[in-house]
């Protein structure tokens, strides 16, 4: 079991000043519950070099919340994902590494499926109020924004935006 305090700051993305991408992780996610949230989620390496999955509870908050991971099988994650709510959102994650400070990484997710057409990139931070450098394919600071939450885009699809006048994206 991990339990950490996840802060972090979201990004839209200009996917066309974007660098060459290493390879990534397909991510298929989905939720038990969304208050509070209960996640459940699968990764499997481009590369082929793993798989795994994740049963994992988040707080509340925009940019600092309470996060607790815990290890699953992955057998029995693809089959708690056939129990979620709404829409199992499918993306591929690109951990790009910030230029002289290791330990830090955007991940940046491109979307497919109910989510296609949304790009975006999180920076975790070791606490808030850290400073960091913006690569110039960031656009919008989303961060607050509650709308891309992934729990919420499992909720509202970012492909119903468009179909609401006040949905925004």
């Amino acid at each position: 079991m991990s339990r950490k305090q996840e802060i972090e700051h979201k990004f839209l993305v200009d996917s066309s000043r974007l660098p060459p991408l290493p390879p990534g992780s397909r991510l298929t996610q989905g939720y038990l519950s969304f208050r509070p949230t209960v996640r459940v989620r699968t990764e499997e390496r481009e590369d082929g070099s793993g798989r795994m999955a994740y049963l994992t509870i988040k707080g509340e908050g925009d940019v600092g919340r309470d996060e607790f991971e815990y290890e699953i099988p992955f057998e029995e994650a693809t089959g708690l994902l056939g129990m979620c709510q709404g829409s199992v959102i499918t993306k591929t994650r690109y951990r790009l590494p910030i230029d002289g400070c290791p330990e830090l990484a955007w991940e940046l997710d491109i979307f497919v499926g109910d989510n296609e057409g949304l790009v975006v990139a999180e920076l975790e931070v070791p606490e808030e109020g850290c400073a960091f450098a913006r690569p110039d394919w960031l656009g919008e600071d989303v961060t607050r924004d509650s709308r891309y939450k992934n729990a919420a885009l499992a909720e509202r699809p970012y492909r119903e935006w468009s179909e609401d006048k006040d949905g925004g994206g």
